[in-house]
Protein backbone atom coordinates (compact mmCIF):
# COMPACT_ATOMS: atom_id res chain seq x y z
CA UNK A 1 0.00 0.00 0.00
CA UNK A 2 1.50 3.25 -1.10
CA UNK A 3 1.62 6.07 1.19
CA UNK A 4 -0.46 9.35 -0.65
CA UNK A 5 1.25 12.42 0.12
CA UNK A 6 -1.52 15.35 0.62
CA UNK A 7 0.57 17.13 2.24
CA UNK A 8 2.61 18.54 -0.09
CA UNK A 9 1.24 22.56 -1.14
CA UNK A 10 1.00 22.18 -5.00
CA UNK A 11 0.68 25.46 -6.85
CA UNK A 12 -2.10 25.80 -8.83
CA UNK A 13 -1.88 29.19 -10.19
CA UNK A 14 -1.80 29.55 -13.88
CA UNK A 15 -3.91 26.65 -14.56
CA UNK A 16 -7.47 28.94 -15.17
CA UNK A 17 -8.56 27.95 -11.62
CA UNK A 18 -11.98 28.81 -10.62
CA UNK A 19 -10.67 29.10 -7.15
CA UNK A 20 -7.42 30.31 -7.27
CA UNK A 21 -7.01 32.10 -10.40
CA UNK A 22 -10.26 33.64 -10.08
CA UNK A 23 -11.32 34.71 -6.84
CA UNK A 24 -11.59 38.40 -7.48
CA UNK A 25 -14.67 37.16 -9.49
CA UNK A 26 -16.29 36.74 -6.15
CA UNK A 27 -14.59 38.55 -3.30
CA UNK A 28 -13.18 41.43 -5.62
CA UNK A 29 -9.74 40.90 -4.64
CA UNK A 30 -6.83 38.60 -6.32
CA UNK A 31 -4.62 36.69 -4.53
CA UNK A 32 -6.73 35.77 -1.60
CA UNK A 33 -5.96 32.44 -0.26
CA UNK A 34 -9.70 30.54 -1.26
CA UNK A 35 -11.93 28.19 0.69
CA UNK A 36 -14.26 28.89 -1.66
CA UNK A 37 -15.61 26.11 -4.71
CA UNK A 38 -15.67 23.24 -3.95
CA UNK A 39 -12.63 21.28 -5.26
CA UNK A 40 -9.31 19.76 -3.86
CA UNK A 41 -5.71 21.22 -3.64
CA UNK A 42 -4.61 18.10 -4.43
CA UNK A 43 -3.27 16.21 -7.40
CA UNK A 44 -5.51 13.53 -8.76
CA UNK A 45 -4.45 9.38 -7.97
CA UNK A 46 -1.12 8.59 -10.10
CA UNK A 47 -2.99 6.36 -12.01
CA UNK A 48 -5.53 8.78 -13.59
CA UNK A 49 -2.27 10.79 -14.62
CA UNK A 50 -0.65 7.60 -15.93
CA UNK A 51 -3.86 6.74 -18.03
CA UNK A 52 -4.53 10.29 -19.27
CA UNK A 53 -0.47 10.77 -20.22
CA UNK A 54 -0.89 6.87 -22.03
CA UNK A 55 -3.70 8.37 -23.79
CA UNK A 56 -2.40 11.60 -25.29
CA UNK A 57 1.10 9.59 -26.40
CA UNK A 58 -1.92 7.53 -28.40
CA UNK A 59 -3.29 10.77 -29.93
CA UNK A 60 -6.44 9.61 -30.69
CA UNK A 61 -9.30 12.18 -29.22
CA UNK A 62 -12.08 11.35 -31.66
CA UNK A 63 -15.90 10.77 -30.72
CA UNK A 64 -16.76 8.37 -27.92
CA UNK A 65 -19.10 6.04 -27.17
CA UNK A 66 -19.98 6.14 -23.82
CA UNK A 67 -21.99 3.32 -23.85
CA UNK A 68 -20.14 0.22 -23.30
CA UNK A 69 -19.49 -2.50 -20.72
CA UNK A 70 -16.35 -1.34 -18.95
CA UNK A 71 -17.93 1.93 -18.11
CA UNK A 72 -21.10 0.63 -16.93
CA UNK A 73 -19.14 -2.58 -15.21
CA UNK A 74 -16.90 -0.36 -13.36
CA UNK A 75 -20.35 2.02 -11.78
CA UNK A 76 -22.01 -1.02 -10.99
CA UNK A 77 -18.99 -2.79 -9.12
CA UNK A 78 -18.67 0.64 -7.20
CA UNK A 79 -22.32 0.78 -6.16
CA UNK A 80 -21.75 -2.84 -5.09
CA UNK A 81 -18.53 -2.14 -2.78
CA UNK A 82 -18.88 1.11 -1.81
CA UNK A 83 -22.89 0.98 -0.97
CA UNK A 84 -23.52 -2.20 -1.14
CA UNK A 85 -26.33 -1.77 -3.43
CA UNK A 86 -26.75 -3.60 -6.56
CA UNK A 87 -27.88 -1.76 -9.41
CA UNK A 88 -29.21 -2.95 -13.42
CA UNK A 89 -26.41 -1.31 -15.39
CA UNK A 90 -29.74 -0.59 -17.67
CA UNK A 91 -30.11 2.24 -15.45
CA UNK A 92 -26.48 4.11 -16.19
CA UNK A 93 -27.07 7.26 -18.45
CA UNK A 94 -24.12 9.54 -19.40
CA UNK A 95 -24.59 13.28 -19.37
CA UNK A 96 -21.27 16.02 -18.45
CA UNK A 97 -22.29 17.58 -15.28
CA UNK A 98 -24.56 16.79 -12.17
CA UNK A 99 -26.41 19.97 -12.24
CA UNK A 100 -26.80 19.86 -16.07
CA UNK A 101 -28.61 16.40 -15.59
CA UNK A 102 -30.52 18.21 -12.54
CA UNK A 103 -31.89 20.57 -14.81
CA UNK A 104 -33.03 18.19 -18.17
CA UNK A 105 -34.68 15.96 -15.31
CA UNK A 106 -36.31 18.99 -13.18
CA UNK A 107 -37.71 19.54 -17.11
CA UNK A 108 -38.45 15.86 -17.82
CA UNK A 109 -40.85 15.53 -13.87
CA UNK A 110 -42.46 19.02 -13.52
CA UNK A 111 -43.91 21.87 -15.35
CA UNK A 112 -42.99 25.39 -15.78
CA UNK A 113 -44.57 26.99 -12.14
CA UNK A 114 -44.74 23.50 -10.62
CA UNK A 115 -42.77 23.49 -7.16
CA UNK A 116 -39.70 22.10 -6.23
CA UNK A 117 -38.91 20.88 -2.91
CA UNK A 118 -35.23 20.68 -0.87
CA UNK A 119 -33.98 20.91 2.14
CA UNK A 120 -31.95 23.66 3.02
CA UNK A 121 -28.93 25.19 3.16
CA UNK A 122 -28.40 24.00 0.01
CA UNK A 123 -25.77 24.19 -2.88
CA UNK A 124 -26.58 27.25 -4.77
CA UNK A 125 -26.76 25.81 -7.87
CA UNK A 126 -29.84 23.68 -6.71
CA UNK A 127 -31.28 27.61 -6.27
CA UNK A 128 -30.30 29.21 -9.20
CA UNK A 129 -30.98 26.01 -11.34
CA UNK A 130 -34.92 25.25 -10.12
CA UNK A 131 -34.98 29.02 -10.00
CA UNK A 132 -34.14 29.60 -13.66
CA UNK A 133 -35.98 26.81 -15.08
CA UNK A 134 -39.37 29.12 -13.97
CA UNK A 135 -39.96 26.10 -11.04
CA UNK A 136 -41.15 27.55 -7.82
CA UNK A 137 -38.58 26.43 -5.02
CA UNK A 138 -39.89 25.38 -1.59
CA UNK A 139 -36.69 25.28 0.84
CA UNK A 140 -37.19 23.40 4.06
CA UNK A 141 -34.48 24.45 7.23
CA UNK A 142 -32.74 21.38 8.33
CA UNK A 143 -29.89 23.17 10.48
CA UNK A 144 -31.44 22.33 13.69
CA UNK A 145 -32.43 18.80 12.77
CA UNK A 146 -34.68 16.94 10.19
CA UNK A 147 -38.54 17.67 11.11
CA UNK A 148 -40.30 14.73 8.87
CA UNK A 149 -43.70 16.37 9.88
CA UNK A 150 -42.59 19.16 8.78
CA UNK A 151 -41.79 17.99 5.31
CA UNK A 152 -44.77 16.19 5.19
CA UNK A 153 -47.04 19.20 5.87
CA UNK A 154 -44.82 20.83 2.96
CA UNK A 155 -46.16 18.25 0.74
CA UNK A 156 -49.66 18.40 1.91
CA UNK A 157 -50.12 22.11 1.50
CA UNK A 158 -47.45 22.74 -1.39
CA UNK A 159 -48.27 19.73 -3.51
CA UNK A 160 -44.91 19.67 -5.18
CA UNK A 161 -43.74 17.78 -8.21
CA UNK A 162 -40.35 17.31 -7.35
CA UNK A 163 -38.15 16.67 -4.50
CA UNK A 164 -34.66 17.12 -5.05
CA UNK A 165 -32.33 15.76 -2.50
CA UNK A 166 -28.93 16.57 -1.38
CA UNK A 167 -27.29 13.10 -0.28
CA UNK A 168 -25.07 13.59 1.72
CA UNK A 169 -26.10 17.18 2.38
CA UNK A 170 -24.45 20.15 1.00
CA UNK A 171 -23.27 22.26 3.19
CA UNK A 172 -24.29 20.67 6.32
CA UNK A 173 -22.67 17.35 5.88
CA UNK A 174 -25.25 15.39 6.87
CA UNK A 175 -25.44 11.69 6.00
CA UNK A 176 -29.22 9.96 5.44
CA UNK A 177 -29.82 6.64 7.30
CA UNK A 178 -31.26 4.00 6.04
CA UNK A 179 -34.46 4.86 8.35
CA UNK A 180 -34.22 8.72 6.74
CA UNK A 181 -33.78 7.14 3.44
CA UNK A 182 -37.53 4.93 3.97
CA UNK A 183 -39.23 7.63 5.43
CA UNK A 184 -38.27 10.26 2.47
CA UNK A 185 -39.14 7.46 0.01
CA UNK A 186 -42.43 6.36 2.14
CA UNK A 187 -43.57 10.41 1.70
CA UNK A 188 -42.89 10.76 -1.48
CA UNK A 189 -44.83 7.66 -2.67
CA UNK A 190 -47.66 9.05 -0.02
CA UNK A 191 -47.50 12.39 -1.89
CA UNK A 192 -46.69 11.81 -5.69
CA UNK A 193 -43.74 13.61 -5.55
CA UNK A 194 -41.04 12.84 -7.93
CA UNK A 195 -37.71 12.60 -6.31
CA UNK A 196 -33.97 13.35 -7.79
CA UNK A 197 -31.11 12.40 -5.50
CA UNK A 198 -28.08 14.02 -5.79
CA UNK A 199 -25.18 11.74 -4.55
CA UNK A 200 -22.10 13.39 -5.82
CA UNK A 201 -20.58 14.00 -2.12
CA UNK A 202 -21.48 9.94 -1.39
CA UNK A 203 -17.49 8.96 -1.44
CA UNK A 204 -15.81 11.78 1.32
CA UNK A 205 -17.23 10.48 4.46
CA UNK A 206 -16.13 10.12 7.76
CA UNK A 207 -14.86 6.38 9.41
CA UNK A 208 -17.64 4.28 10.26
CA UNK A 209 -20.35 6.41 8.24
CA UNK A 210 -22.22 4.69 6.08
CA UNK A 211 -23.52 6.13 2.99
CA UNK A 212 -27.08 5.20 1.62
CA UNK A 213 -28.10 5.54 -2.10
CA UNK A 214 -31.58 6.39 -3.25
CA UNK A 215 -30.98 3.48 -5.63
CA UNK A 216 -31.44 0.93 -3.30
CA UNK A 217 -34.76 1.98 -2.83
CA UNK A 218 -35.81 2.34 -6.89
CA UNK A 219 -38.31 -1.35 -6.66
CA UNK A 220 -40.03 0.95 -3.55
CA UNK A 221 -40.39 3.89 -5.21
CA UNK A 222 -43.57 4.76 -7.87
CA UNK A 223 -42.71 7.81 -8.42
CA UNK A 224 -40.17 8.97 -11.01
CA UNK A 225 -37.17 8.85 -9.35
CA UNK A 226 -33.22 9.24 -10.64
CA UNK A 227 -29.69 9.35 -8.64
CA UNK A 228 -27.40 11.80 -10.22
CA UNK A 229 -23.65 11.73 -9.83
CA UNK A 230 -20.27 11.52 -10.80
CA UNK A 231 -16.64 10.63 -9.85
CA UNK A 232 -15.32 13.86 -9.89
CA UNK A 233 -15.82 15.05 -6.58
CA UNK A 234 -14.31 12.01 -4.58
CA UNK A 235 -10.77 11.97 -7.04
CA UNK A 236 -10.78 15.82 -7.62
CA UNK A 237 -11.28 15.67 -11.85
CA UNK A 238 -14.48 18.17 -12.27
CA UNK A 239 -12.58 19.77 -15.13
CA UNK A 240 -12.55 16.32 -17.25
CA UNK A 241 -16.02 16.71 -17.41
CA UNK A 242 -18.04 13.20 -16.72
CA UNK A 243 -21.46 12.51 -15.40
CA UNK A 244 -23.52 10.09 -15.06
CA UNK A 245 -27.44 9.39 -14.03
CA UNK A 246 -29.23 6.19 -12.57
CA UNK A 247 -32.98 6.10 -13.94
CA UNK A 248 -34.55 3.11 -13.08
CA UNK A 249 -37.83 3.85 -15.61
CA UNK A 250 -37.37 2.70 -18.64
CA UNK A 251 -39.19 5.65 -20.48
CA UNK A 252 -38.10 7.82 -18.06
CA UNK A 253 -34.39 6.82 -19.32
CA UNK A 254 -35.66 7.10 -23.24
CA UNK A 255 -36.99 10.36 -22.61
CA UNK A 256 -33.67 11.72 -20.92
CA UNK A 257 -31.19 10.16 -23.39
CA UNK A 258 -33.82 11.28 -26.64
CA UNK A 259 -32.98 15.12 -24.36
CA UNK A 260 -29.65 14.43 -24.26
CA UNK A 261 -29.27 13.48 -28.01
CA UNK A 262 -31.60 15.14 -29.91
CA UNK A 263 -32.48 18.13 -28.55
CA UNK A 264 -29.00 19.04 -27.00
CA UNK A 265 -27.28 16.92 -29.25
CA UNK A 266 -24.76 15.63 -26.53
CA UNK A 267 -24.31 11.83 -27.35
CA UNK A 268 -20.28 11.70 -27.73
CA UNK A 269 -18.85 11.49 -24.23
CA UNK A 270 -15.02 13.06 -23.07
CA UNK A 271 -13.20 10.38 -23.62
CA UNK A 272 -10.28 11.59 -20.66
CA UNK A 273 -13.17 11.77 -18.08
CA UNK A 274 -14.87 8.34 -18.90
CA UNK A 275 -11.09 6.77 -18.51
CA UNK A 276 -11.00 8.46 -15.51
CA UNK A 277 -14.03 7.65 -13.71
CA UNK A 278 -13.34 3.77 -14.98
CA UNK A 279 -9.98 3.55 -13.16
CA UNK A 280 -11.32 5.19 -10.29
CA UNK A 281 -14.03 3.12 -9.74
CA UNK A 282 -11.97 0.21 -10.66
CA UNK A 283 -8.30 1.05 -9.42
CA UNK A 284 -8.02 3.96 -6.84
CA UNK A 285 -10.28 3.00 -3.88
CA UNK A 286 -7.42 2.96 -1.70
CA UNK A 287 -6.18 6.20 -2.93
CA UNK A 288 -9.70 7.81 -1.66
CA UNK A 289 -9.56 5.68 1.54
CA UNK A 290 -6.33 7.71 2.54
CA UNK A 291 -7.91 10.95 1.22
CA UNK A 292 -10.94 10.40 3.95
CA UNK A 293 -8.14 9.37 6.47
CA UNK A 294 -6.74 12.84 5.48
CA UNK A 295 -9.87 14.69 5.43
CA UNK A 296 -10.82 13.00 9.02
CA UNK A 297 -7.55 14.89 10.78
CA UNK A 298 -8.28 18.21 8.56
CA UNK A 299 -11.64 18.24 10.38
CA UNK A 300 -10.16 17.08 13.67
CA UNK A 301 -7.85 20.25 13.72
CA UNK A 302 -10.05 22.66 12.65
CA UNK A 303 -12.75 21.87 15.49
CA UNK A 304 -9.77 21.48 18.16
CA UNK A 305 -8.90 24.91 16.78
CA UNK A 306 -11.66 26.99 16.75
CA UNK A 307 -12.56 25.76 20.29
CA UNK A 308 -9.00 27.14 21.83
CA UNK A 309 -8.71 29.97 19.25
CA UNK A 310 -12.25 31.16 19.69
CA UNK A 311 -14.48 28.85 22.05
CA UNK A 312 -16.51 27.95 19.25
CA UNK A 313 -18.02 24.30 19.06
CA UNK A 314 -17.44 23.40 15.31
CA UNK A 315 -19.62 20.23 14.40
CA UNK A 316 -17.89 17.73 12.18
CA UNK A 317 -20.09 17.05 9.36
CA UNK A 318 -20.73 13.29 8.78
CA UNK A 319 -19.60 13.45 5.35
CA UNK A 320 -18.30 16.15 2.36
CA UNK A 321 -15.18 18.36 2.70
CA UNK A 322 -16.86 21.10 3.43
CA UNK A 323 -17.00 22.49 7.22
CA UNK A 324 -20.48 24.37 8.43
CA UNK A 325 -19.20 26.86 10.81
CA UNK A 326 -21.42 28.80 13.07
CA UNK A 327 -20.24 32.12 14.14
CA UNK A 328 -23.28 33.72 15.59
CA UNK A 329 -21.58 32.93 19.08
CA UNK A 330 -18.86 35.66 18.45
CA UNK A 331 -21.53 38.56 17.87
CA UNK A 332 -19.80 39.75 14.67
CA UNK A 333 -21.95 40.67 11.49
CA UNK A 334 -21.15 38.52 8.48
CA UNK A 335 -20.36 41.25 6.88
CA UNK A 336 -17.94 43.15 8.95
CA UNK A 337 -16.42 39.59 9.06
CA UNK A 338 -15.78 38.72 5.48
CA UNK A 339 -14.22 42.45 4.79
CA UNK A 340 -12.02 42.21 7.32
CA UNK A 341 -11.05 38.05 6.02
CA UNK A 342 -10.25 39.54 2.62
CA UNK A 343 -8.87 43.21 3.44
CA UNK A 344 -7.21 42.58 6.00
CA UNK A 345 -6.11 39.04 6.07
CA UNK A 346 -6.40 38.21 2.25
CA UNK A 347 -8.52 35.13 2.75
CA UNK A 348 -11.98 34.23 1.14
CA UNK A 349 -14.18 31.84 3.35
CA UNK A 350 -17.80 31.35 1.42
CA UNK A 351 -20.56 33.38 3.10
CA UNK A 352 -23.12 30.92 4.01
CA UNK A 353 -26.13 33.13 2.95
CA UNK A 354 -25.02 32.08 -0.37
CA UNK A 355 -26.59 28.38 0.15
CA UNK A 356 -30.24 30.13 1.09
CA UNK A 357 -32.42 29.69 4.29
CA UNK A 358 -30.40 29.10 7.12
CA UNK A 359 -27.04 30.20 5.50
CA UNK A 360 -26.67 33.28 7.51
CA UNK A 361 -24.15 33.19 10.45
CA UNK A 362 -22.09 30.35 8.85
CA UNK A 363 -18.88 29.93 7.13
CA UNK A 364 -18.73 27.58 4.75
CA UNK A 365 -15.07 26.19 5.07
CA UNK A 366 -13.44 23.99 2.36
CA UNK A 367 -10.88 21.32 4.15
CA UNK A 368 -10.19 19.78 0.64
CA UNK A 369 -6.67 20.90 1.26
CA UNK A 370 -2.86 20.29 2.19
CA UNK A 371 -2.57 20.60 6.42
CA UNK A 372 -0.58 24.24 5.97
CA UNK A 373 -3.32 25.52 3.98
CA UNK A 374 -6.02 24.99 6.89
CA UNK A 375 -3.38 26.19 9.18
CA UNK A 376 -3.20 29.48 7.56
CA UNK A 377 -7.14 29.72 6.69
CA UNK A 378 -7.56 29.55 10.27
CA UNK A 379 -5.36 32.41 11.24
CA UNK A 380 -6.69 34.24 9.38
CA UNK A 381 -10.03 33.72 10.34
CA UNK A 382 -8.79 33.78 14.58
CA UNK A 383 -6.60 37.73 13.70
CA UNK A 384 -10.22 38.83 11.61
CA UNK A 385 -12.34 37.49 14.81
CA UNK A 386 -10.07 39.19 17.31
CA UNK A 387 -9.23 42.16 15.56
CA UNK A 388 -13.20 42.82 15.02
CA UNK A 389 -13.34 42.35 18.56
CA UNK A 390 -10.92 44.63 19.80
CA UNK A 391 -12.85 46.97 17.95
CA UNK A 392 -15.82 47.05 19.93
CA UNK A 393 -14.44 47.77 23.04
Amino acid sequence: MKKVDFDTVVNRYGTYSTQWDYVQDRFGKADLLPFTISDMDFKVPDGVSDIIIQTAKRGLFGYTRWNNPDLKNAIKGWFSRRYNCKIDTDWIVYSPAVIFTLAKLIEQFSDPKDKVVTFSPCYDAFINTIEANNRDLVEININQGVDFDKLEHVFQVEHPKVFVLCNPENPLGKVWTKDEMLKIVQLCNAYHVNIISDEIHMDIRRKGIVGTSLASYFKQLIVHSAVITSSTKAFNTPSLIFSYALIPDELDRLLFLHTLKAKNALSSTSYLGMLALIDCYNNEEDWLDQLNDYLDANFEYTKKTLKEELNLNFNIPEATYLGWIDISPLGIPMADLQKNLVENQSVAIMDGRVYGNGGSHYLRFNVGAPRQKIVDGLNGLIKAVKMLKNSQK
